[in-house]
């Protein structure tokens, strides 16, 4: 039931300056009444909304010095009236005042709950959701952008747009097949014809972005690759700025992938560090090699690096050979113990030792994973979202179709199932399965 209090610690498990334990409900200022003293004469009934009271804070065996503020609805996160207490940041004394209020009436909220009750309150739609968990959960600048804009409902406000748009085009259907007259229905046929096709490309708009809309959510897997002894793993260790791979002269010593994330101008990248592919009588390095060539084969961008000071020969070709259809840079590595650069037709020359050509690696990376660099915009990060769309999208194509042969009324199924599958990113039209698996991904006071 929403009319219950549940209560929630708001703030990260661990010691820290402050905690915040958050009520939500029909009357959390029922609880604030018994457990907080504030300063002066002031009571708690008598609380403006939206200002902060310091006071003494009952924590059933303790009490702590802090802070109370009461959010009164609908003006509140959730929708409901809020009360949060602002208290010293151990973990004790969080957990103490959060068992409290347990004592009081209140109930323990669960996974995303107080966002889950302002979805259903009307605060925000279910896309805003997704943006908010996108914000709490981005690893890189741009997965926080992109989930900020989707918080700020700018996918929502699209969806609704085209949605309203296909809600005009049912209604004139059904009064075409109520009232048939045989020369206004053709021309009404054509004219929607029109007006799909334009919504249609609408919708394929916002598809297109979900390319690099994934990259930014998931990263960018780069596979670092070559023949053995070509300083894969001294390059991969420069360009993270710290020793993650295990650097060795001996040929085989990277047995299996090494990972690390990189951030290049605010987008994540992924890199794998491969084994080298050679021939091999080692059957553990064979494994090694085998890991690698599945990560090159799955891999967005491929780095070749070869040794300057050793030139190519059939090894390196063969690499090359397996990575010719994936975007490709191509390294030659440890310009320290050669000034030879003119015999290679390398996009970068490069040193671990040194550094050189570190900085315009990592220009390379971003093209070639994005293209130009460009502000964020409003991408389509969520594959749930791309999903629906492209079903919308696939009903008003069989939709445009069907106003050549069929009548009115068959029509008029395409168009609606296209608009129930954009309900399902506002939240119109999504399952309970769906809503209770958005909200099981967010941590519990959220």
């Amino acid at each position: 039931m929403l009319e219950e209090n549940i209560s929630a610690i708001s703030t990260p498990a661990g010691k820290g300056g402050v905690a915040i334990i958050r009520i939500s409900g029909k009357n959390p200022l029922s609880i604030a009444e018994k457990m907080f003293r504030p300063v002066g004469k002031t009571k708690v009934s008598d609380f403006e909304p939206y200002r902060m009271y310091p006071g003494r804070i009952d924590g059933g065996n303790f009490d702590d010095y802090g802070l109370c503020v009461y959010f009164k609805a609908p003006a509140s996160y959730t929708g409901e009236d809020i009360v949060e207490f602002q208290c010293h940041g151990g973990e004790n004394v969080a957990r103490g005042i959060l068992k409290q209020t347990f004592r009081l009436g209140a109930k323990p909220a669960g996974k995303g709950e107080f966002t889950k009750r302002a979805f259903l309150n009307g605060k925000l739609s279910l896309a805003s959701a997704e943006g908010i968990a996108d914000m709490i959960n981005g690893e890189s600048d741009a997965e926080v952008k992109a989930g900020f804009l989707l918080y700020s409902e700018q996918l929502t406000k699209k969806v609704c747009e085209i949605q309203s748009e296909l809600k005009t085009l049912l209604a004139g259907i059904d009064v075409s097949v109520d009232y048939p007259e045989e020369d206004v229905e053709e021309q009404h046929v054509a004219e929607l014809s029109v007006e799909l096709e334009t919504l249609r490309s609408k919708i394929l708009e916002m598809t297109a972005t979900y390319a690099v809309g994934k990259k930014i959510k998931s990263g960018v897997t780069v596979a670092i690759c070559g023949k053995p002894n070509t300083g894969k793993s001294s390059l991969l260790n420069k360009l993270l700025g710290y020793e993650k791979a295990i650097v060795s002269d001996l040929a085989g010593t990277t047995r299996d992938a090494v990972e690390g994330v990189l951030e290049i101008h605010g987008r994540k990248f992924n890199l794998y560090d491969t084994a080298g592919v050679r021939e091999s009588g080692d059957k553990i390095e064979n494994i090694g090699i085998e890991r690698a060539e599945s990560i090159i084969r799955s891999a967005d961008v491929a780095v070749f690096v070869a040794d300057l000071s050793e030139g190519m020969d059939e090894e390196d070709g063969k690499v090359l050979e397996m990575i010719k259809n994936k975007p490709l840079i191509k390294v030659f590595n440890k310009t320290d113990l050669t000034n030879d650069e003119t015999l290679t037709d390398a996009d970068v020359h490069t040193s671990a030792v040194t550094g050189q050509g570190i900085e315009k690696l990592k220009e390379l990376l971003y093209e070639k994973g994005f293209g130009a660099r460009s502000e964020d915009a409003a991408f389509l990060i969520e594959e749930r979202h791309y999903e629906a769309l492209t079903r919308a999208e696939e009903r008003l194509r069989s939709a445009i179709t069907a106003c050549e042969t069929q009548p009115l009324d068959l029509i008029g199924i395409d168009v609606k199932e296209a608009w129930d599958a954009l309900g399902e990113i506002t939240g119109e039209t999504a399952t309970e399965a769906i809503i209770e698996e958005i909200f099981s991904k967010f941590c519990v006071g959220k």
